[in-house]
């Protein structure tokens, strides 16, 4: 059973301008709740214990909320405010803190509703760390809403993905959920530098898999978004 989780909190929130003037990404509410509170949920609901968050623009906010949020979960923050190092530099500033067993990685600004099952269940009955170095959450490109790119990976039969092509589209898009093993996160190329990095080896390495979400997803990336995501919510 996996129990810890790294959220990613750090970001800038410059597409989210003007709400992120005076507060960061995850504590702009969609639906009446911060966006950073719709992730938790649905970590608590898969079985997260632990959650270690990374901070850097208006981390005393951040910090704040979660010192606020009611429930069982342990928060552990992963300091960031003196240089930001994006997701894959920060997954390898966070390790210490992580532990030694395969972890969930969740965005906190992307917002998932479960479908038939619950999604991070579904996810972890089908961890293979004998197979995957990863396994990523995807949805549909017809199904993700707001989301304005061409699709990011192809998904064979057995659920190993792919890279686009360039000038094609891809099937699936990244939800920003994904389970990750410990022995992926080495050999950083510097100091800041994206996850893609270790997609990369993966793929290469032909363990990198991915699962079709069966649930609602949004890409809460601008203001604009927010009443089309709550009007779906609300209306269906």
């Amino acid at each position: 059973m996996i129990d810890t989780a790294m959220l990613m909190a750090a970001g800038l929130g410059k597409r989210m301008r003007p709400l992120t003037a005076t507060r960061p990404k995850p504590l702009v509410k969609v639906a009446g709740k911060p966006l950073m509170d719709h992730a938790l949920d649905r970590l608590e609901a898969g079985g997260i214990r632990k959650v270690v968050v990374n901070v850097h623009y208006l981390a005393d906010t951040v910090e704040a909320h979660l010192r606020a949020r009611k429930g069982g979960m342990e928060f552990v923050i992963s300091d960031e405010r003196a240089k930001l190092l994006e997701t894959g530099g920060g997954l390898i500033k966070a390790k210490p803190l992580l532990g030694d067993r395969p972890i969930v990685c969740a965005n906190s600004d992307n917002l998932w509703i479960d479908g038939p099952q619950e999604t991070l269940g579904m996810m972890q009955r089908l961890w293979d760390e004998e197979r995957m170095d990863a396994l990523l959450l995807l949805v549909p490109l017809a199904r993700a809403y707001c989301h304005k790119g061409p699709g990011d990976f192809h998904m064979d039969a057995n659920g190993r993905l792919s890279r686009r092509k360039p000038a094609h589209v891809a099937p699936f898009v990244y939800t920003g959920v994904q389970i990750i093993s410990p022995s992926v996160l080495r050999d950083p190329p510097s100091d800041v530098f994206s996850t893609n990095v270790f997609w990369n080896r993966a793929i290469e390495a032909g363990r990198l898999y991915g699962v079709s979400h069966q649930g609602l997803w949004f890409d809460v990336g601008t203001p604009q978004a927010i009443p089309v995501v709550e009007a779906i919510l609300t209306h269906g």
